[in-house]
């Protein structure tokens, strides 16, 4: 695939120059060259190219990131990433409920999606970056109503694909963009959350006390304390009279009291286990409002009566995803752990066909975040989103349009790689690339600038990595392997286990571990290194010394250099999905599973230590770790003494 990828750029002819093109060069790039081309894969590309002052760049100490310097050899991306959408977008958070756009901050969790084998699957993420521009606006109507203002430079997943809210079909704007045949994926559409007034409350702490308050969790019994604090009733005997007076059923039922006590309820005898949302009582009355609650609002919901003696039934909501969604919006109980999407399949059973598309003929104040899994949810559909467009801007070109068709080629990258790495203050730390833009983008076949700098890393033995979706990548494969052999070049797989029953059943839509075990025995073949994460150990179910044994030695067979053992995590999300699932797989094991997590996300230190020291016994059998003549890289030389620049020469006057 990747020699006719090349091909495609090394034919291509030029069509015209700077001096053959009347094309005004932005005012931050004096000088640069302006190339297009005539292939019709290619048309509306622009490449500027310029001499870069610097290649090695410091990433900011407060950035987080696990490096600190990187080189990227180009600006903008043809990989075409986009935004942008009006502040007051409503975005789904990692905790289920909702925020707008506009008041987003770095480090807020909201939800994004990443695709697992055959299907794209909701995760949470992190938002690392936020800013606002102004662009031509349009609105964007769907078939349940919502209503969505955006650029035109901004995507959209559908059901054909990832589409731009604008577009044509021919010329250099050629791209694929929404009609109305498409239909966008996502949740739905957001409901509106409660106020939360005094009916809100007084319905609140109604579910919460007429329920089995003694069940929920600490954020729900928080809430209930604040409430009773601001009605002046104490949580003390003194304070039962107030408590009864206050969780009396009302005369007149309201729409605000009505989501209070499902809220309420829901907290206190709610669950939802395997994507299935009940809430549970044995009380003719309770069960009958929460079936009215529901009602109320539009939902469709079946009483379940498994007949038990002590007659406790269950209301049930029908409908999936969507609303459940809608009914934690509309509602808003307390307990965040009931409300996670973790892992759930992206479906397009909402109503989100698009209606219509108008452009407003004005431009309007847009933001746009940047996230860990590159999209998010927003007023119910998917949105992508670029982490690197802003870096467009400062030099005086569109962080839209432009990124995705202005190249910026830093074509003396690879000799001012040469000279920075000469210089005495350069100590030989570990260089990332592929963290702004993609090292082996199209350009890339034409301008060859990341092999360049791969060779000349590899020349001074300076540690480095690469992040890619470009299969380009395999036409270096003789510098990484030569830069395996006298410096590091890292890649990690995770393995927890090579059960393949026990995959089929937990890890369905991941590769088998054996097809991940092929990914490290190649990289390890070319002699680049690669460790491997053992993770996650199951309790009970791979921790044993049979599977501990299978596991460790196949990690060894691949030719792992290191593996680092991870119990089972079972954090919010991931707790109810691993435990719903163990509940029908093998029953027997919940209460050791209650037993040894408890509430909490990890398993006590006693046990996770003794587990890694299993494990390292493990590996020292099979030798993971130590150096093999003819399996290991090679040892690392010293670093050679570099080459002097000529700038570097000091001129003699005789």
């Amino acid at each position: 695939m990747f020699e006719s990828y090349l091909m495609r750029w090394e034919n291509l002819q030029l069509q015209r120059s700077q001096s053959e093109t009347s094309e005004a060069l932005p005012l931050a790039l004096p000088g640069a060259v302006v190339r297009t081309f005539d292939t019709p894969d290619f048309k509306g590309i622009t490449c500027y190219e310029i001499r870069a002052k610097s290649i090695i760049n410091r990433v900011p100490g407060e950035s987080r990131l696990p490096f600190q310097w990187t080189i990227n050899p180009y600006r903008g991306c043809t990989h075409a990433c986009t935004y942008c959408l009006s502040g007051d977008t409503r975005i789904l958070m990692a905790d289920g409920r909702t925020r707008e756009l506009a008041q987003l901050s770095v480090g807020d969790q909201i939800y994004g999606t990443e695709r697992r084998g055959s299907y794209r699957r909701y995760v949470p993420t992190t938002v690392l970056a936020h800013w606002s521009t102004t662009k031509p606006a349009y609105r964007v109507t769907l078939a349940d109503g919502t209503r969505l203002v955006a650029s035109g430079d901004h995507r959209f997943l559908t059901d054909r694909g990832w589409r731009y809210v604008a577009g044509t079909m021919n010329g250099s704007a050629r791209r694929p963009y929404l009609t109305t045949s498409n239909s966008l994926l996502g949740t739905g559409r957001f409901a509106e959350s409660p106020k939360q007034d005094d009916d809100y409350r007084r319905g609140y702490l109604c579910g919460m006390v007429r329920g089995d308050a003694n069940l929920a969790d600490r954020e729900a019994l928080d809430r209930s304390e604040e409430y009773l604090a601001g009605f002046g009733a104490p949580t003390t005997r003194a304070g039962v009279e107030a408590v009864t007076q206050l969780i009396e059923w009302p005369t007149r039922v309201g729409d605000s009291w009505t989501r209070g006590f499902l809220a309420g309820i829901f907290d206190a005898e709610g669950s939802c286990s395997q994507s299935v949302l009940r809430i549970s009582n044995s009380d003719d009355t309770i069960i009958t409002a929460i079936a009215t609650g529901l009602a109320r609002f539009g939902f469709d919901h079946a009483i379940e009566d498994p007949g038990r003696t002590n007659r406790v039934r269950s209301v049930r909501l029908r409908g999936g995803l969507r609303e459940r969604l809608r009914f934690f919006h509309t509602a808003d109980p307390a307990i965040t752990r009931k409300r996670t999407i973790d892992g759930l399949a992206v479906k397009g059973d909402a109503p989100l066909r698009v209606a219509s598309i108008d452009r407003l003929g004005f431009a309007l104040p847009l933001c746009d975040i940047t996230t860990g899994t590159g999209d998010f949810v927003a007023e119910g559909v998917i949105s992508h989103n670029c982490f690197a467009r802003k870096t467009h801007t400062y030099l005086d070109l569109d962080s839209g349009h432009d990124f995705d068709s202005r190249i910026i080629v830093k074509v003396n990258a690879p000799e001012l790689l040469r000279k920075e790495l000469s210089a005495a203050s350069w100590r030989g730390q570990p260089i990332a690339m592929g963290t702004n833009v993609d090292p082996y983008q199209r350009a890339e076949g034409r301008y060859k600038l990341t092999r360049g700098i791969l060779t000349v890393l590899g020349e001074y033995a300076n540690p480095y990595s690469i992040l890619t979706k470009g299969t380009l990548v395999l036409r270096d494969l003789d510098l990484l392997t030569e830069a395996a052999r006298v410096s590091d070049v890292r890649v990690s797989v995770s393995v927890g286990f090579v059960d393949q029953s026990l995959w089929r059943q937990v890890e369905p839509g991941a590769p088998s571990p054996q097809a991940r075990l092929r990914v490290c025995r190649t990289l390890t073949d070319t002699g680049i290194g690669c460790g491997v994460l053992m993770a996650p150990i199951l309790p009970f179910l791979t921790d044993d010394d049979e599977h501990l044994a299978a596991t460790v030695a196949a990690i060894a067979e691949a030719g792992a250099d290191s593996v680092t053992p991870i119990v089972l995590h079972l954090r919010p999300g991931a707790r109810e999905w691993f435990l719903g699932w163990l509940s029908g797989a093998r029953p027997d094991l919940l209460p050791r599973y209650e037993r040894l997590y408890g509430r909490g996300a990890y398993a006590p230190r006693e046990y996770s230590r003794a587990i890694t020291t299993r494990v390292a016994e493990l590996a020292r059998d099979y030798g993971i770790g130590t150096r093999r003549p003819t399996e290991s890289r090679l040892t690392p030389r010293p670093r050679p003494d570099p080459p002097p620049h000529p700038d570097d020469v000091q001129l003699s006057l005789l």
